[in-house]
């Protein structure tokens, strides 16, 4: 008892520092399979998995695409050729509303789609509420990029509730990714959060790819003033970048310096070189915009000074597939 005991304080101990730790150890493999063995539990689901797939790793250890065989199947029912089609013979296609029945197949063509008005006022007071009261408390706090707020939703009733246990909502991402989703995580802003054009899926990879979906939640009045969100259309549509794309400079030990900036250049080059149209989501508190694993998409720059932009992001997995961050080739730790 006292054992265990021990070690689950190292384990927090050690996830706070990490969580705001920006220094060369961050460079360093076998301190993420350091974390992976403190926090060995949340890796177990991927003993069935790896066996599934063919992957000859430990579960402990470090994980990328060039792990990972080969696969011509369990392309996500909506990325399919005939997704139009499939979507409005589905039997429960019909169980939902116009707008969202509108959306699901603008989902398809565009790789996102807005629910208006989704989330209450008061649901939305609530959770700004609660967000300050445990801020001021430090309970919650910022990591090391200084504008993230990361896991709301275990101290957060409100945020566990609207986010994870929201029927409405879960039932609509379950039907779209055609698999039950798995909640990974919760990130909270306060202020923009002015991030380069990137997609999801370099940071939270699946195999087979795609099986990952996100929702934005904005939780006051949000547009180019205070930094909102953009994205553009139909780079869902575009192959998986992965780290054979950019000059990432990972080794068997370390994570190449400045991957991550790399990377962001690559996308930029990708959005030129393929004409993309940039898009802004002016949004009104409880409004979400749901997006696609491969959308690409970032924060806007901040023009009125000291403004903020309250707002929440959900991550969700699918079922039944392995997750991990193609960058860093850590594999994904999923809450118990």
């Amino acid at each position: 008892m006292i054992k265990r005991t021990l070690t689950f304080g190292i384990m927090i101990s050690l996830g706070k520092i990490f969580s705001k730790y920006t220094g060369s150890l961050r460079a360093y493999k076998w301190v993420y399979v350091l974390n992976n063995l403190l926090n060995s539990k949340q890796l177990q689901h991927n003993r069935p998995l790896y066996k599934k797939y063919g992957v000859r790793k430990s579960i402990f250890s470090s994980i990328s695409h060039n792990d990972l065989p080969a696969t011509e199947n369990g392309i996500p029912w909506l990325d399919q050729a005939n997704a139009k089609e499939k979507l409005k013979a589905h039997p429960d296609y019909t169980t939902f509303s116009s707008e969202i029945q509108e959306q699901l197949l603008h989902f398809i063509d565009e790789g996102y789609m807005i629910l208006k008005g989704f989330f209450s006022d008061e649901q939305v007071a609530t959770l700004n509420e609660e967000v300050d009261q445990l801020l001021k408390s430090k309970t919650l706090d910022f990591n090391y990029t200084g504008r993230k707020i990361m896991e709301s939703y275990k101290v957060s009733k409100t945020a566990d509730q609207v986010f994870f246990k929201n029927q409405e909502l879960l039932s609509l991402l379950n039907f779209t990714m055609g698999k039950t989703v798995i909640p990974f995580h919760t990130i909270n802003f306060i202020e923009g959060s002015e991030q380069r054009a990137h997609s999801d899926s370099i940071h939270m990879t699946t195999h087979p790819l795609g099986y990952l979906i996100a929702s934005w939640t904005a939780l006051e009045p949000v547009g180019r003033h205070n930094g909102t969100l953009f994205f553009y259309p139909k780079s869902h549509l575009l192959p998986y970048v992965t780290t054979e794309d950019f000059p990432a400079g990972n080794t068997r030990w370390r994570i190449g310096q400045n991957s991550n900036k790399k990377y962001e250049d690559h996308i930029e080059q990708l959005i030129e070189q393929h004409g993309l149209e940039k898009r802004y989501f002016n949004a009104e508190p409880g409004d979400i915009l749901i997006w696609h694993a491969n959308l690409i998409h970032g924060g806007s720059a901040i023009e009125q000074n000291g403004a903020t932009r309250k707002s929440m992001v959900a991550h969700y997995f699918c079922e039944d597939v392995i997750c991990y961050h193609e960058i860093s080739q850590r594999p994904a730790l999923m809450p118990l």
